[in-house]
Parts: structure tokens; C-alpha cells; sequence
């Protein structure tokens, strides 16, 4: 025994017998997947505009809200983390009980939207999302549900557009872009985010998705190497993993204008929570937002840390907030077991109850 090291020869052999095992038997279970499949759940395009396309998903159960759901995601990753497989499935459970859902797809940005900025995907593509929704849906009000980036998004539409949204809610979104434990921020206060758009146009899904794997590089890096042959020794368990990993891998390039703006309002300058974000020529207020608020958070979440999130109750001005506390991470919110029994239920009961 050596700090901890059990250097056995016997042990020794028999851990590197049972890794190349799981290694030859993961190799097995790879050659026999032809593709990995995501987004499963079948909906209909309602409205398009440029890369951007409006999903419609209809209830499979007993409709519990007259209302109609819009989810706006974030820019910077793909949807379908709300659609990952069946059992692992936020959408899913949404559909089953009893909503109606839009979905933003924001498409993949080229070299043509070099220079959308935040009052394009603001004032203009989400505000048109939601006067189509309520057009397709017959009504003159929608509930929105924002997605981390896709939850600043809401909540700054929201406090410009208040009586357009009957009810609004925030999951895994950062409002508070400065608190101690947010890595990101300590990451994003040294771009230059000038000289990164004027370097690359768009800035790379790629680059960004390094930067992200940066804030915790044993955990997902080496460890999550290291215990892959534990996940691809089965099909089933093969495919959850390969299915999360396309996801991470599948990070659209930004618009270069929009992610400058983004960067410097929101995380260099902390405008959000002073009052002094500029969407265009409008000036975002969050004592705008009145409307009934649900704020869900991951008590894990090492990009959006809890009071990054629950900073929001001191800036809106509705009498009707509620905070729900998840027990995972970022992406543990949306696809652990947990947030199949849990969160998805807790949104329909509390839509339901305020329809």
C-alpha cells in the first residue's frame, strides 16, 4: 500500500483484466450502433423565419391548460435536451400531462447573421414566436418558459412585452451574472469580446464548448474518459451516453453582435439586475414583470449556481413567486429521474393552477 494506491501485483492485474473487458466488450456494443437518435417526439412547424422554426407539439393527455407553453432555449446549445430519449424525456412528460407546447429552434447561424444582435432575437423573433403561438392557439396571451440564456431572453421580453405573458417560467437562468461561486462570469470578465468577434465573425460552438469543459476539467474530462467503458458495456446505456454526448457536441457558432452584446451587458456589466440592459433602444426593467413567476434552479448547477438564479425574487415585482429546488446539476434538471417525477409535473400543477 502506497498514499492510498493498493499496488498488489494480484489487484493490479486483475483491475487491468477487467478494463480491457469493458473496454473490447464497448468496442462490441459500438459496432453494432448505426446512429443515435434525439429529438424523437413528433411535432409540426408552425412559422418560420430566417434559420429560426417554430415547433408545435400537441397534449397526449387530458388538456390541463387553456393557455398554450412557448419554450425558448438557449443559443447556444440544441433543444432537444428536453427530448433527449423516451424515459429521460422533459417534453415528453409535458405533453402527457396535458400541455400544449411551441418550441423556439433557433437554427444554426452562417456568416449571414454575423451581425444579429440582441434586439433581433428579442423584439423581433421572439416577439414574433409569441404572437404566432397565440395566433395558432387562439388566444391573446401565452405562458413562457425560458431555458438558461433562453430565461434571460424571457424575463428581458417579458418586462418589455408584460401584457403579453400570462405566466412566465425561468429554469436554470442567470440573473445575478456576478456572484462569487459563478465560473462562468470569472471565465467571461476577462474576454475580450471586441476583439473575439472582429477575430472570428461568429464565434464557434466549438470554442465555447471547451470553455464550459474548462470550469471542471477532471470531472469532465479525465473522469468521464475514464469511466467510459462503463457506460458503452450495453446498448441501452450506450445510447443514454452517446445521446448526451451528441448534445454537448452539437453547440451552434453565435452570432457575433449578439454574443458581444451578451457578454459585455450581461456578465461584464451586470446590467440585468441594475436596470440597464438595453434591448435595442428599449431599457429592460424586471419591476415590469408582475405576472405570476416560477423559478427553477439546480442546487448543483456549477454554470448557473443557485444564487445566480434565486436573485430574481428581489427584482420582480409580482406577488405570486415560487422557487423550486431541484437536486442536480444544469443538465440534472431537465433529464435526471428526479426531474421526470418532479419538474415536469410541478410546472403543469402550477400552470393549472393559475390557467
Amino acid at each position: 500500500m502506497m498514499n492510498g494506491f493498493n499496488l498488489d501485483p494480484s489487484v493490479v492485474s486483475h483491475e487491468l483484466f477487467e478494463f480491457n473487458r469493458k473496454l473490447l466488450k464497448s468496442y462490441n456494443t459500438l459496432s453494432q450502433l448505426k446512429e443515435v437518435d434525439v429529438d424523437s417526439t413528433p411535432y409540426d412547424v408552425i412559422y418560420t423565419e430566417d434559420k429560426l422554426r417554430l415547433r408545435y407539439y400537441q397534449s397526449q393527455g387530458e388538456k390541463r391548460c387553456s393557455t398554450p407553453l412557448l419554450i425558448c432555449y438557449a443559443l447556444v446549445n440544441r433543444p432537444y435536451m428536453i427530448d433527449l430519449e423516451a424515459k429521460r424525456s422533459m417534453l415528453q412528460r409535458l405533453l402527457e400531462l396535458g400541455l400544449d407546447v411551441y418550441l423556439i429552434d433557433w437554427g444554426y447561424p452562417d456568416a449571414a447573421d454575423r451581425y444579429l444582435d440582441l434586439d433581433d432575437y428579442i423584439n423581433e423573433y421572439l416577439n414574433n414566436c409569441v404572437t404566432a403561438t397565440c395566433e395558432h392557439a387562439g388566444t391573446n396571451q401565452t405562458n413562457l418558459l425560458g431555458i438558461c440564456q433562453g430565461g434571460t431572453f424571457s424575463l428581458c421580453y417579458t418586462a418589455l412585452n408584460p401584457e403579453k405573458i400570462k405566466n412566465l417560467i425561468t429554469m436554470v437562468t442567470p440573473v445575478d451574472f456576478q456572484t462569487d461561486d459563478n465560473l462562468l462570469y470569472h471565465l467571461a470578465k476577462y474576454v475580450d469580446a471586441d476583439l473575439a468577434v472582429e477575430t472570428y465573425g461568429n464565434i464557434p460552438g466549438s470554442m465555447l464548448n471547451d470553455s464550459y469543459n474548462s470550469l471542471m476539467p477532471m470531472r469532465l474530462g479525465v473522469q468521464k474518459n475514464l469511466g467510459m467503458p462503463n457506460q458503452l458495456e450495453n446498448r441501452e446505456s450506450a445510447l443514454s451516453f452517446l445521446r448526451m454526448e451528441k448534445w454537448i457536441y452539437d453547440s451552434p457558432d453565435q452570432a457575433g453582435e449578439a454574443f458581444r452584446q451578451f457578454i459585455t451587458q450581461f456578465f461584464q456589466q451586470n446590467k440585468l439586475i441594475k436596470g440597464e440592459a438595453m434591448i435595442g433602444d428599449k431599457q429592460v426593467n424586471l419591476g415590469n414583470i408582475t405576472q405570476p413567476v416560477l423559478n427553477v434552479f439546480g442546487s448543483f448547477d456549477h454554470l448557473v449556481p443557485p444564487k445566480a438564479s434565486t436573485a430574481l425574487a428581489e427584482h420582480v415585482k409580482t406577488k405570486d413567486y415560487t422557487e423550486l429546488e431541484v437536486k442536480g446539476g444544469h443538465i440534472g434538471v431537465f433529464v435526471s429521474g428526479k426531474s421526470q417525477t418532479q419538474v415536469a409535473p410541478a410546472i403543469v400543477d402550477w400552470l393549472s393552477e393559475r390557467d
